[in-house]
């Protein structure tokens, strides 16, 4: 537009002066200011539009812990299914339960759900591996794939624990070891240590039964093993301590948990 109008600016004054040059008497036409007709023109053109990338959108998957369903499938829960490092294990097991009888696998999808809001209000893409707690599995290998497929930025398998030895409470958070590929080595790590820097400063306990530190290498965990992004299995506590089973049994305690581990994959993420 801004060339095509400055042509006819040009044109209109050259045709001014050939005109004022054929009259009588007249023996030099006047000059021609083309260079100012085209500014002129350009200036009052308003400004090209501008086009900006938008900021990528970070994918956090939530892999809730065991299924509401596994106990009434043990031929399913107990098929084997690729665990990586060469191995097999049993697709999924029923998880564990405070002595009241509240069950790991209600737990972790509570808080994982909680977990998804707070992300989501962040601007963050979440995805579960299950979307409900009422079905059967999916599967270590399944579960594994899920976070490998969309591409994510963390992946935080969420679980409780029910270690019977007495005493035995805290927080302890797995990450695959020796690393099997990039992902699993100083990503995961971060991760891992995001987590247990936020979860700490929330007052959750380090373990004081497994790990060090808070933190515990593993070769046998095949949600772990399989992945191909950053990728850790968060115990938050002992579901076997009176205590930790008093706190994951009530909404409140779950909204702590939540916003702990919100804020660790939040840090990770550098939101």
């Amino acid at each position: 537009m801004f060339t095509v109008r400055g042509r006819v600016v040009v044109l209109a004054v050259l045709g001014s002066a050939l005109l004022a040059g054929c009259g009588p008497g007249d023996t030099e036409a006047p000059a021609v200011t083309t260079g100012s007709a085209i500014a002129s023109s350009q200036s009052s053109a308003p400004p090209a539009p501008r086009t900006s990338v938008p900021e990528p959108v970070p994918v956090v998957v939530l892999d809730p812990g065991h299924n509401g369903g596994n106990a009434a499938a043990p031929g399913e829960v107990n098929r084997k299914v690729p665990a990586g490092r060469g191995r097999t294990k049993a697709c999924n097991t029923t998880g564990t339960a405070t002595d009241a009888g509240f069950a790991e696998h209600a737990f972790n999808f509570d808080v994982a759900n909680r977990v998804s809001d707070i992300l989501t209000a962040q601007g963050v893409r979440v995805i579960f591996t299950r979307e409900d707690n009422t079905g059967v599995g999916p599967c270590v290998d399944e579960r594994a794939r899920i976070g490998n497929d969309s591409g994510a930025d963390a992946v935080v398998s969420i679980h409780a624990d029910g270690a019977t030895t007495p005493g035995a409470r805290g927080f302890h958070i797995a990450h695959s070891a020796p690393a099997l590929n990039e992902a699993q080595g100083a990503p995961a790590q971060e991760l891992a240590r995001e987590l247990r820097a936020d979860l700490l400063a929330a007052d959750f306990p380090l373990s004081t039964y497994i790990g060090e530190g808070g933190l515990s290498p593993r070769d046998d965990l095949a949600g772990m093993n399989l992945s191909t992004r950053p990728s850790v299995l968060l115990e938050c506590g002992n579901m076997r301590n009176p205590a930790e089973a008093a706190m994951m049994s009530t909404p409140d305690g779950r909204q702590r948990y939540a916003d702990a581990i919100a804020a660790g994959i939040a840090s990770y993420l550098d939101l």
